[in-house]
This record gives C-alpha cells, structure tokens and sequence, in this order.
C-alpha cells in the first residue's frame, strides 16, 4: 500500500516514507527522516532531524518531534531521535533529540503514550508501555522504566531514573531516583507506597506481592542505616525477582541521583497504591 501525503504537506529530498503512513495537512518532514510502515502524522506536525517512527505510531495536531535541543552546548552535532512502533503522541507534545554527553539519540519505546502538551527533553530514555499524562515535563537525560505511569502535571529533573512500573503522581516535583514499583506523591516527591495494581497487571503473583511488600517495608520504612537494612534484604530476599530487582536499582552504579525520600500521602485513598499493607 503506498503512502497517502496531502498536497499542503512538505516533504524533503532524502525521508523515507513507509507502506501505509498517512501525512496530513500542513506536517512537514525532514530529509534524513524515517517513518515506518502505516505512520499517521495528523496535521500540522513537525518531523525535525535525524529521527525514526516506529511502524503504526500515530501523532496528533502540533506535535513537534525530533527538533534540536534545548542546551546551550548543543552546537548542531549529529544526534538522533527514536520512537517506538504503535506509540499514540497527542496534541502539542515536543520531543527533542539528544545533545552531546549522553548516548545520542533520545528515546522512546513501543506502545508509549504521551498525552497532550508532553514535553520530552533531550537524551530522555522512555521503555516500553510508558504512559505520560497531560503536561508532564521531563528534564534532560531522564531514565524511565517500562510502563511506568508519570501523572498530569509532573516535574521530572534532570538525570532522574525511574525504575519499571513505577508511578508518579500528578503534580509532584521528582528530584531524585524512584525505584521500581514504587509510588511517589507531593512537591517536593516522596516515596508513600508501591505500585501494587501494577505489579499484578503485569504478571506478579500475590506471593510475590506480599515479599515485595515486605521487602518495601524493610528498605524503606524501618528504622536503623541504610546500608545496613539494604544488605539484610539482599541476604533475606535472595532469589526473589522482583526484590532482586529493586535492589539491582538501588545499586546502579549509573545513578547519579539519591534516592526519593520516604514519606507519607496526606489523602486517606491511595486506590491501586500499597501503602499499609492491605491487598
């Protein structure tokens, strides 16, 4: 099936365009870009760079993906935008491609879905099933683990990591690391529970939720160093995977950030969230 590109739209020399994308009014395209099979590009979207859409992504009116970075030592070096296939990218959303000091090429994964006025900073690292609510703000070199949820209105700093199925809250200021399933909530963001509805939608069992309840409580909320509650969940929790998990987060030693702080949610309903303990 060929493409099928409205006359108003502005396509370079040199873009590769897929079997099946439909381009609509007003987008234009840029020379070295690359848009997979059955691509839809709405209206009025800008496809800047060195970019590539994953096959079936679909970009809704005023998004601008792939333009240069906002930094002032970004001097028009060759870097790279990526977008995984079947990611939905609505209205107004920017993603801008990486800057130097980084991997090149900011990234976002398969079945992401970054909802209106988005904004993705360069070198930004998104995994799969990633969901961005309305108006979430991502700092440069943000890391963040697949199908996470970053509620609407969320500040993300820069080099931040956020570990698999972790959940944001909306409106909360997150400067430091989240791990895996956890839940974080307020400005400044603290660490109130974990993501228990996420665990089980994605394959945990209710053992495995109970030891990582437990683990949770262990790492977070008892008292005595640090290191030393860590060392005795590694030594208590071996051989569980999702514990293991967390404190392979913990460990990294590619973060470059503390951890969230724990903290407790003002709110009496956390809903999909474990904070005491109850399934």
């Amino acid at each position: 099936m060929s493409a099928s590109i409205h006359p108003s739209a502005v396509i370079a020399p040199g873009a590769r365009i897929g079997a099946g994308c439909i381009i609509g009014p007003f987008c234009t395209v840029a020379a070295e870009a690359v848009l997979e099979e059955g691509v839809i590009l709405t209206s009025h979207n800008v496809i800047d760079g060195r970019i590539r859409i994953g096959a079936g992504t679909r970009v809704l009116p005023f998004a601008a993906l792939g333009s240069a970075p906002q930094d002032l030592k970004y001097k028009g070096e060759p870097t790279a935008t990526e977008i995984g296939p079947r990611c939905e990218i609505r209205e107004g959303v920017t993603v801008h491609r990486a800057s130097i000091g980084g991997e090149g090429v900011t990234r976002i994964g398969a079945q992401c879905m970054l909802m209106a006025q988005v904004h993705v900073a360069h070198d930004c690292q998104l995994g799969d099933g990633v969901i961005l609510a309305n108006n979430v703000m991502l700092g440069g070199h943000v890391h963040i683990g697949d199908r996470s949820f970053i509620g609407g209105g969320a500040a993300v700093f820069q080099t931040v990591r956020i570990g698999r199925l972790a959940m944001v809250s909306g409106m909360a200021g997150v400067t430091n690391d989240i791990p895996p399933f956890g839940y974080v909530f307020g400005l400044p963001a603290r660490l109130v529970g974990f993501n228990r509805i996420g665990v089980l939608r994605n394959g945990g069992s209710r053992d495995q939720l109970r030891t990582l309840r437990n683990a949770h409580n262990l790492l977070f909320k008892e008292q005595g160093e640090f290191a030393g509650r860590l060392a005795e969940a590694t030594r208590r929790f071996a051989g569980e995977p999702l514990v293991e998990e967390l404190i392979a987060f913990i460990r990294d030693p590619a973060r470059r950030r503390q951890l969230v702080r724990p903290g407790r949610m003002a709110a009496p309903e956390l809903g999909g969230v474990d904070e005491e303990g109850g399934e």
